[in-house]
């Protein structure tokens, strides 16, 4: 059985919701799941699970949030390489830029994207949930 930490940031609990379909399709699949805010996380925390679903919403110029999550996520890139992982996030403007630049720092520091990212504008939709729990489910399944 994998342990799997669903490790996010929500502003407006967007991404929440998101980190809660993702971690029930995981759980689904038969993962251990652990649901942590970003405050909550750190490189020390890496050892404890076998794969690990990153979600953080679009802010700003289609960046990372800057004061929890993007500390903690530049504090565990070190640790990324051969670990498999997913990332999601909501936006409320934007193309997902950010989702674009996010994948692409986590493939640079030799992480596995083991699904490909789930975004959605604003609320997750019925759509955007089922793909939420759909991420859960290919993490805890590869």
């Amino acid at each position: 059985m994998s342990k799997i930490a669903v490790v996010y940031w929500s502003g407006t609990g967007n991404t929440e919701a998101m980190a809660n379909l993702v971690a029930q399709g995981a759980s689904d699949a038969g993962a251990e799941v652990s649901v942590l805010t970003a405050s909550d996380f750190s490189a020390d925390a890496m050892k404890d699970y076998d794969k690990i679903a990153f979600g953080c919403p679009s802010m700003g110029d289609e960046e990372l949030e800057e004061t929890e999550f993007e500390p903690m996520f530049s504090s565990v890139e070190s640790e990324l390489s051969g670990r498999e992982i997913v990332l999601f996030g909501s936006y409320g403007w934007g193309d997902g830029e950010w989702m674009r630049n996010w994948e692409e720092t986590c493939t640079e520091q030799g992480a596995i994207l083991a699904a490909d990212s789930v975004i959605c504008n604003d609320v997750p939709d019925e759509e955007a949930s089922e793909a939420c729990r759909a991420l859960g489910f290919a993490l805890a399944n590869t």
